[in-house]
């Protein structure tokens, strides 16, 4: 059969560990044999990143910026045991916390659902997705250990010299202290990226925060969003046929936990990290989960939401056989061809990403899975398959 043929190419950045092993497999089986793939390659690689000094995380992400659509395989993001074992000149940052800065996105996280994988909550019956804003609050805090009695305040020396100050806390003895901090531009692009991807998924949006008790912080999220929406998106949710509403994030547990799913729930950004790791658990597998960072101004960066599977990579470097979920990986690929697809107005290759992403589905249904999904599936008499037949399974229905 003749490849489906591409105008622009996509930003092709390449991981570690066993997703690097499935990318080249899934490349291989499910994207070459039927698209002529065109992308922009850059190797993220952990010892290519050390070679470049990460330089080469910096230009993937400008790259983006530059033909809007790109898809990640997982990175390394090093601790003091990766340094000596890789022998890293530094320790060096998250790959996606420098793309997500450069590109000033936020991260849209969706579970893929599947006859036989049931979620845990009984009531759930379509994908919760979880917006999380990805700037400031506590991965940019400030700590201090108190050790005796003390006075502490939070000062703030605007430009002209004023000084501005308010009480933390008197302390009698030992404690400690956290600062933390977000700016409004990045708020701002949250609130856009958010209003943007309903619409474009056609969704309601939730946003939930607690400025019940921090009046400040949490009210500027909220007056910010609040703002946006009805200044620039009101109208437009209203012709959608869409909702977005505020709440307390207690209530919104609560409100999830008795909903159908089916709608973008935004959060800020440890918020956003604790929900997604529950609604893909509840929804039976990280890997099953699908990401996706979105910039205001309409670059897209699909990967997985796992990480890069180190002990089963371990595994493969001894021989041995494994039996790794691909699903995140292929459907990051098949979301980046859906976009292009779509940017492009190449109805070919918008219909290869529904047909790739209906075929992997159909596997699973079928009864054919990875280890992980055969544990917790209700279907009977399944067939346990190794990462790769787990593909070529795929493959085959594809060209059904």
């Amino acid at each position: 059969m003749s490849k489906i043929q591409m105008n622009t190419p996509i930003v092709e950045m390449d991981g570690d560990e066993m997703t690097r092993i499935l990318w080249k497999i899934i490349k291989e089986e499910l994207i070459f044999p039927f698209v002529d793939l065109k992308s922009e390659y850059y190797d993220l690689g952990l010892e290519n990143r050390n070679a470049t000094d990460d330089a080469v995380t910096v230009e993937s992400a400008q790259a983006t910026k530059k033909y809007g659509v790109a898809v990640k395989c997982a990175t390394i993001t090093p601790n003091a045991a990766r340094v000596k074992e890789y022998n890293l000149k530094e320790m060096w940052k998250s790959p996606n916390g420098t793309i997500r800065a450069i590109l000033d996105g936020t991260v849209f996280r969706t579970p893929v659902i599947v006859k036989g994988i049931k979620p845990n909550v009984r009531t759930w019956k379509k994908p919760i997705t979880i917006a999380r804003h990805a700037y400031g609050d506590v991965y940019k805090s400030v700590e201090m250990k108190i050790q005796t009695a003390g006075r502490a305040e939070l000062v703030f020396t605007a430009e002209d010299g004023t000084v501005s100050r308010e009480l933390i806390h008197e302390f009698k003895g030992p404690g400690v202290l956290q600062g933390m901090h977000n700016v409004s531009r990045s708020i701002e692009s949250f609130a856009r990226s958010c209003f943007s991807y309903a619409l474009d998924t056609k969704q309601d949006l939730w946003f939930a925060t607690k400025d019940t008790i921090s009046k400040k912080y949490d009210h500027t999220f909220k007056d910010i969003m609040q703002e946006i929406y009805d200044n620039e998106y009101a109208d437009k949710f209203k012709e959608a046929g869409i909702t977005y509403f505020y709440t307390l994030i207690d209530d919104a547990v609560a409100r999830v936990m008795k909903s159908e799913g089916g709608y973008i729930w935004a959060c800020k950004n440890y918020d956003g990290d604790v929900m997604s790791d529950m609604i893909s658990s509840a929804f039976g597998s990280l890997a099953m989960m699908t990401s996706v960072l979105v910039s205001p101004d309409g670059c897209y960066e699909y990967e997985a939401a796992h990480g890069t599977v180190q002990r089963h990579y371990y595994r493969h470097l001894k021989g041995e056989e494994t039996s790794t979920n691909s699903v995140a990986t292929i459907f990051a690929w098949s979301g980046a061809l859906r976009k292009r697809g779509e940017l492009d107005g190449l109805d070919e290759l918008t219909d290869f990403a529904d047909r790739l992403e209906k075929a992997t589905i159909d596997t699973i249904e079928s009864g054919n899975m990875t280890k992980d999904l055969a544990l917790i599936t209700s279907l009977e008499n399944v067939n346990v398959l190794n990462s790769q037949d787990f593909i070529k399974a795929i493959r085959t229905r594809l060209e059904a």
